[in-house]
């Protein structure tokens, strides 16, 4: 991944790139955001860690005018804390203080790059899909990947293109959940100097930046109706056409998407473009939950004890007999996401020889979590108002930022306002957005 840093690299803030640089981010350096931006608008990137003293509010301003959709993490050696609640509120997805602590690197590097993993498979279930993945990479079809969030649709993405003839190409990933929708088109197809207001230069969409490669349009579901049409017509007649651009450019790009929707549900809602869903769907791999794959269990909680030991400098420790059998018992409504995150703790947590059941956090059964009455039995609480007080808790924390809160709860954005107008409508207190708080 490419991290773009804005400051000063001689104090803490050029510790922190040396670390991203060790785990093999390319780093590019600007002084301030005006030759920042210079160097944005010509290359991607995936991240830019800026001094709050450089101006997180010019930076964030500045990108949203060129529609160039970048995550920006504010840092500073101060310790008034609300220097890091300011930045969040100018537009900032994260606050890392300095020094750098390198488990918050690791975290925002992960978060930012998409954490791509190996494909780790032993279950019989996910062998026959990665069989199938493997039969088909070497066309160019497109594949529609389906599974509940955390699956591992994206390894199953990267792995098409890593067997496939296009190999020596780009593998370019855009989230369309992420991405705001008036963004989302530029961010495709790219923008021509002076196509709208603030557009001082052209920019390279995604699509060019794939070139002899393979484009993954993860979530696909969550892009808007309107913007599907253009979609569909730039895979049929392989060419697209920039914002305020006056020709269209050829293009030459394998497409690959995900979904953790039902996209024939979304269709008959009228959500989803059924020709496009048939353009997509080539080929259809289905990722089976975590659950339902209970041989993959023990691999991958192997496999990510070993990674994240060697990522924090720690000698590997073998998980014990016990901690095999808690990890079994789970349910991992997050699938392989919620596993790594769990390992990752039990890695640090862990004493001792091996990783015992005293590491490994689990949220258990939603019951167990819930004050006794009498010793005897549970307060009872519906689903809907845990996921509810969980929802406004994580937006108070954000103060008020939907983006950031959909990103920690993980789900998409579209999602969460949903979920928010349903609450508005029933009468309960929601945190207004962002923007409003940072005019008061």
């Amino acid at each position: 991944m490419r991290v773009f840093i804005i400051g000063s690299m001689s104090g803490e803030l050029g510790r922190a790139a040396q670390m991203a640089s060790k785990r093999g981010a390319r780093v590019c350096q600007a002084d301030d955001v005006s030759t920042a931006m210079f160097r944005l608008r010509a290359d991607a990137h995936d991240l830019v860690l800026c001094d709050v003293a450089c101006g997180v509010t010019q930076l964030v301003r500045s990108l949203a005018a060129e529609r160039v959709a970048i995550s920006v993490v504010a840092c500073s050696t101060s310790l008034d804390p609300h220097i890091g609640a300011q930045a969040i509120r100018d537009g900032a997805r994260e606050f890392m203080p300095l020094p750098p602590d390198p488990d918050l690197i690791v975290a925002i590097l992960l978060a930012a790059s998409g954490a791509p993993h190996a494909a780790v498979v032993r279950d019989p279930a996910m062998l026959a899909v990665m069989r199938r993945a493997e039969q088909v990479a070497r066309s160019d079809a497109s594949v529609l990947i389906t599974g509940e969030s955390g699956t591992g649709k994206e390894v199953v993405a990267r792995h098409i293109h890593a067997t496939s003839r296009r190999v020596s190409g780009p593998f370019v990933a855009l989230n369309c959940a992420a991405i705001p929708e008036h963004l989302l088109e530029s961010e495709l197809f790219g923008h021509e100097k002076g196509a709208f207001s603030g557009a001082v230069a052209r920019r390279t969409g995604k699509f060019e930046s794939a070139q002899g490669g393979t484009l993954l349009l993860d979530e696909i579901s969550e892009m808007d109706v309107r913007l599907q049409a253009k979609l569909l017509r730039a895979i049929q007649e392989r060419e697209i056409d920039r914002v305020g651009g006056s020709a269209p450019v050829r293009v030459d790009v394998r497409i690959l998407a995900t979904s953790n929707r039902d996209l024939r549900e979304e269709i008959d809602s009228r959500r989803f473009r059924e020709d496009l869903y048939f353009r997509l769907n080539v080929v259809s791999l289905a990722l089976p939950a975590l659950r339902d794959r209970p041989a993959d269990i023990p691999a991958l909680a192997t496999h990510y004890a070993r990674h994240y030991a060697e990522l924090n400098g720690l000698s590997f420790k073998p998980l014990s007999h016990a901690s095999h059998r808690l990890l079994a018992a789970q349910r991992w409504r997050g699938n392989v996401r919620e596993l790594e995150n769990t390992m990752h703790r039990a890695v640090l947590l862990a004493d001792g020889d091996e990783i015992g059941p005293e590491a490994i956090e689990l949220p258990g059964d939603v019951r167990q979590q819930l004050p006794r009455i009498d010793g005897s039995g549970f307060v009872a609480r519906r689903i809907e108002d845990v996921e509810r007080e969980a929802i406004l808790q994580t937006l108070s924390h954000t103060l008020g930022n939907r983006t950031h809160a959909a990103v920690i709860l993980g789900i998409s954005i579209r999602a969460l306002r949903d979920k928010l107008r349903d609450y508005a409508q029933a009468g309960v207190a929601v945190p207004p957005p962002q923007s409003v708080r940072a005019a008061a």
